[in-house]
């Protein structure tokens, strides 16, 4: 495998896995402390509409990707504040109609079939410099975001009512965020697909929570998780010959199964 880092693309690779590690780790953190693992979740899914009407009409798919998914989590935070709409009902409408129409126009668009898994599954090999550029600066936002607004993220992810409560700008703040999600979501495609991503935005957070009890520091430590399984993940790819996104899958959650064998018989 060392033989693979005078190449570009294994070197895009490997730089894609730690950007992305970064902000699917600091984001993924508001993600589970605001109990919206299922929304992010339905936003993933939704950007196959996006991708599928780019794809139709000629257009790059990641623009399509990132349309779609601001416009459904912006769509499901309105609705779900409407008394006469529950979330999940919300989630569940952009998620179906997201993937209907991805599909339905990828089979329009028949010369983009062969590419349909790679955004469905991810091909971290694909990753460009373009892409890494764009990585670069939303962890660049993403981080100087946290380091800022560190109290009023952390107070809103725990409890919103509270924080409007103090006088925070608890709306604006949930606004932008969503926004991120929603770019986050749509950088991580490329690594690890439609289907696969929720899975960065989840298991790390979940595998810092059983040592962390502040905000900070499990947000720091997720993104040290999500790293490592971005990169293990890669390394079994290579070394097993399968698709990186489902070995990046399976690297979080044996590293998450791992920190709460030790936690249960270590520590305990």
């Amino acid at each position: 495998m060392l033989d693979l880092l005078k190449y570009t693309f294994f070197q895009n690779a490997l730089t894609a896995c730690i950007l992305t590690g970064i902000v699917c780790g600091l984001i993924g953190t508001y993600i589970v402390n605001r109990r919206m693992v299922f929304v992010a979740g339905g936003m993933a899914h939704t950007c196959l509409g996006g991708v599928g009407i780019c794809a139709l009409l000629g257009w790059p798919p990641m623009i399509g990707a990132g349309v779609f998914a601001l416009a459904s989590g912006w769509g499901i935070e309105f609705l779900g504040n409407k008394h006469e709409v529950r979330v999940d009902s919300a989630i569940a409408m952009f998620w179906a109609l997201g993937m209907s129409v991805g599909i339905t126009c990828s089979f329009l668009a028949p010369e983009f079939l062969p590419s349909l898994s790679s955004y469905l599954f991810g091909n971290i090999l694909l990753i460009e410099a373009t892409d890494l550029w764009l990585l670069a600066v939303l962890a660049c936002a993403v981080t100087l975001l946290y380091i800022i607004c560190m109290p009023q993220i952390s107070s809103i992810s725990f409890d919103p009512e509270y924080a409007k409560a103090q006088g925070q700008p608890v709306k604006l703040i949930n606004t932008l965020l969503m926004g991120f999600v929603a770019l986050s979501i749509v950088s991580a495609l490329k690594v690890a697909g439609v289907v696969l991503v929720i899975s960065l935005l989840s298991v790390p957070q979940m595998t810092a929570n059983l040592f962390c009890s502040r905000f900070g520091s499990m947000a720091l430590w997720s993104s040290v998780i999500a790293i490592a399984g971005c990169l293990s993940g890669l390394a079994a790819s290579v070394w097993l010959n399968v698709p990186c996104g489902t070995m990046i899958v399976a690297a979080v959650i044996a590293i998450y199964i791992a920190a709460r064998a030790i936690k249960h018989f270590v520590l305990s």
